[in-house]
């Protein structure tokens, strides 16, 4: 078959049509060339956040453009921070709808990582929006049935949104490695964290995911001495039993 050839559904060669644009029905895509190589895409993806600032500090969430990020649109994504600590899907390359098995757009953030994982990204969010900061973030899902082991990373970098607040996110998620079987979710390994600024002071994650850092104090009623607890005499004598067939003097049942 000559250059000037394609083929039908059916495999038989027709030649181009004259003066017909070569190419014009393919699509590329960086997964189809080789593994993906994390660092690199993200290291493009904060190339480009970099170069959207333009003197700011936090670039806006309408500078960005899918042709802008051209090879890390399959892994790239759009958050939204909707409460503190979370944050949904707006937009999300097809590399996290193969990872889910299904559309993202609209699911919070927190569905890629296994349950003991999500009050440390909890943290980590608050961290990139309150800060704002960038973080990356190490993951990985063991393997099992179906399922090969995996290692992924995640970047955030933050955007303000339309009205000029900081509640817009861009990032990627990468995962090295065949997906396997959908839905698959992660363990965080660990997070660093940077300033959008350098030398600025970085906002570190809180521990929430350990709990109080010391127990609640015990519930005591009120208008009672610390040192004096009711016995159960005193108790029992600030109830009343009320009989339906007892009468006010007006001769109304008493209630």
């Amino acid at each position: 078959m000559t250059r000037d050839q394609n083929e039908d559904q059916n495999g038989t060669a027709v030649p181009e049509q004259a003066g017909a644009p070569r190419d014009r029905a393919r699509v590329f895509r960086l997964a189809d060339f080789g593994p993906a190589h994390p660092d690199r895409i993200m290291a493009e993806l904060r190339a480009y956040w970099e170069g959207l600032r333009q003197g700011r500090a936090i670039p806006a969430r309408a500078d960005v453009e899918p042709k802008g990020i051209r090879r890390a649109l399959d892994y790239a994504f759009i958050l939204e921070r909707i409460a503190p600590g979370a944050a949904r899907f707006r937009l999300a390359g097809r590399h996290l709808i193969d990872l889910m098995g299904m559309e993202v757009r609209g699911m919070p953030l927190c569905s890629f990582l296994n349950t003991s994982s999500r009050g440390r990204l909890s943290d980590v969010l608050e961290c990139v929006f309150r800060g704002p900061q960038i973080a990356r973030l190490d993951l990985d899902a063991g393997a099992s049935y179906g399922r090969p082991a995996l290692r992924a990373s995640m970047l955030l970098l933050p955007l303000r949104s339309d009205l000029g607040d900081v509640t817009r996110a861009l990032g990627c998620l990468i995962a090295e490695g065949e997906p396997g079987q959908a839905p698959r979710r992660f363990d965080l390994l660990g997070d660093l964290h940077f300033p959008v600024i350098p030398g600025a002071r970085l906002l570190e994650p809180s521990a929430s995911a350990a709990g109080f850092s010391e127990p609640p104090a015990p519930w005591k009623p009120r208008n009672l001495p610390d040192s004096a607890e009711p016995s159960p005499e005193e108790r029992r004598a600030r109830f009343r039993i009320v009989s339906l067939n007892e009468r006010k003097p007006d001769g109304l049942p008493r209630f």
